[in-house]
């Protein structure tokens, strides 16, 4: 015999097994389990608060939810496709449990604004873990910056060499970068935090409920003030997924600095055996396996937020079916983010080793002190401009010659400009260029603790 659904008295025919399959979204939204049952708990209360239920069946449901909680985290409660989905597996189970009071549940609610509270409550979670895991990769950062204040490493522009920096520099570049990803999801969490509960399929409802009841019990900061808006919102989703698309730019522009950096051509970083893996034919290689495939995921994220902007472009007034796509978009975009920012955690605080010696070799063996020989000059009253035009002529004869700047010998110097003195050489000195660029948010090595300093102080107050 076909079991009855719900809502099955208005049909005289059976779902076809196909579209029942088609239609259920069980095999994913059991990842609400949790948030489910812990709204169904708050609603009941709310029932039994305003004596729509009573307060002894208000328990009983509260009690029978719990059971049902206690049984899935035991493994006991595993429903199957025909449960159709989480909640109608949640509302069956407690009805076998308690009787005809289970049935009470769905007083003054619709699966409309019971999925957006078990959303909200599941993404509201996942934000606080996933900034935890933000605050852990940012201290790692800071680690590494602390132990490389005078780390020299070569600095790019067009990915060409431009001017050396601090090691810890650069690396606090992506500690600020996750400092913003940081604070936008605490932003975006405020919006998430709103509960629908209470807004019913899409009207509101007739019975006496307590909105702000069930909304302070579920810990939400608001509630939805427009009914319609309540259950068919999906801002919130789209700007989670925008902020975690931005949290995979960052990872993945780190990750591609980590592969070039373990290059031989570059040379910089050296992977450890914990977090690389060998070719199954070239027994030499040791691949960059972790920051390639948080690059590759990058593009998954960026596709769920397109895929979810598109979902909700032409979507009309109040709930559709379509909204059930939401869900395994929402999903997929955490579990990505968080593995992602695990295993980039991961392979910066014990999977790759700096090469303070080749790191000094490649910022002495370039024109990236070009700059600082016209700031030599203008600083001596020359005009920068004019400067800048001297000093590209010098780099044109020393590439000619197959020179560097510092193999100038001092009479060649002065021959250029008279303004040229023997102290020439310690200002385009690596050490001395990075060190004279003691602006605010520089890279001058004075600058650079203070930042360390500064960023530390940051995360351990905020």
């Amino acid at each position: 015999m076909t079991e009855q659904k719900t809502w099955s008295q208005r049909f005289e025919g059976a779902l076809h097994p196909a579209i029942a399959r088609f239609n259920a979204s069980i095999g994913f939204d059991i990842e609400l389990i949790e948030y489910d049952l812990t709204g169904s708990v708050a609603h009941a209360k709310m029932l039994a608060h305003t004596g729509i239920i009573s307060a002894e069946e208000g328990d009983q449901l509260v009690a029978g939810l719990e059971q049902i909680r206690s049984e899935y985290r035991e493994g006991k409660f595993n429903p199957g496709i025909e449960a159709e989905d989480v909640h109608f597996a949640v509302e069956r189970r407690l009805t076998e449990i308690v009787g005809d009071v289970g049935k009470k549940l769905h007083t003054a609610r619709s699966r409309n604004d019971q999925v957006g509270t078990d959303t909200r409550l599941y993404l509201r979670d996942q934000i606080d873990q996933i900034r935890s895991q933000v605050r852990e990769l940012q201290q790692v950062l800071l680690n590494l910056a602390q132990g490389n204040v005078e780390t020299l490493i070569p600095g790019y522009t067009h990915l060409q060499r431009a001017q050396p920096l601090s090691l810890a520099h650069h690396l606090l570049a992506y500690f600020e970068m996750l400092q913003r990803d940081w604070q936008r999801l605490g932003e975006i969490k405020e919006r998430v935090n709103i509960s629908p509960l209470g807004c019913g399929a899409l009207a509101g409802t007739t019975f006496p409920i307590d909105r702000h009841y069930s909304a302070s019990l579920l810990e939400f900061g608001d509630i939805y003030r427009n009914s319609l808006d309540g259950v068919s919102d999906r801002d919130f989703a789209i700007e989670f997924l925008c902020a975690a698309s931005l949290i995979m730019v960052h990872l993945s522009r780190l990750s591609e600095e980590m592969i070039l950096w373990a290059s031989q051509e570059f040379g910089f970083v050296t992977l450890k055996d914990s977090c690389a893996t060998g070719s199954s034919i070239m027994p030499q290689k040791k691949n960059p396996d972790v920051p390639e495939l948080v690059r590759g995921k990058t593009g998954r994220v960026f596709g769920h937020l397109q895929g979810m902007l598109v979902l909700m472009k032409a979507l009309p007034l109040a709930y559709n079916k379509d909204l059930q796509e939401d869900k395994e978009a929402l999903f997929d975009s955490v579990k990505t983010v968080r593995c992602c920012l695990e295993a980039m955690t991961i392979l910066l605080r014990e999977g790759i080793e700096f090469r303070p010696q080749r790191l000094a070799v490649a910022v002495a063996e370039d024109f990236s002190n070009a700059t600082d020989v016209a700031d030599y000059l203008a600083a001596k009253g020359v005009p920068f401009r004019e400067a800048y035009n001297l000093v590209g002529k010098v780099v044109k004869t020393c590439l000619a010659s197959e020179k560097l700047l510092k193999d100038l010998t001092l009479s060649e110097w002065q021959d250029l400009h008279p303004a040229f003195e023997a102290d020439i050489y310690e200002a385009i000195a690596p050490t001395q260029v990075v060190a004279a660029r003691n602006s605010y948010g520089g890279t001058g090595f004075e600058q650079v603790r203070q930042a360390v300093q500064d960023a530390q102080e940051r995360i351990m107050s905020e």
